[in-house]
């Protein structure tokens, strides 16, 4: 799976409807609304990076009140549950 993070710059009133929008887009699996100098932050998870225009591109990027995107691809995932494997490796039980 490959995943991308997008900053979403939204008009000011519709960050609500925005957001809903958004996280009903197919391959969007959360929406965050958050503070500082964007208003949306979503993740997004694809199989193929060419999914990635169909998501981003064609849908994303055409919902109503969306003024600007900034996307930033993962190349790598760090979470506690991969730390936690990496240290056990070796070990027996």
């Amino acid at each position: 799976m490959l995943t991308a993070i997008v900053l979403i710059d939204t008009v000011a009133d519709r960050i609500p409807e925005v957001a809903d929008a958004v996280a009903e887009i197919p391959g969007v699996s959360e929406v965050y609304s958050v503070t500082g100098d964007i208003d949306l932050i979503a993740v997004v998870r694809v199989v193929k990076h060419e999914d990635f225009h169909d998501v981003i591109a064609d849908r994303l990027n055409k919902v109503e009140g969306v003024l600007e995107t900034s996307t930033h691809i993962a190349f790598r995932t760090y979470t506690e549950e991969d730390l936690a494997a990496g240290f056990a490796l070796g070990l027996d039980d």
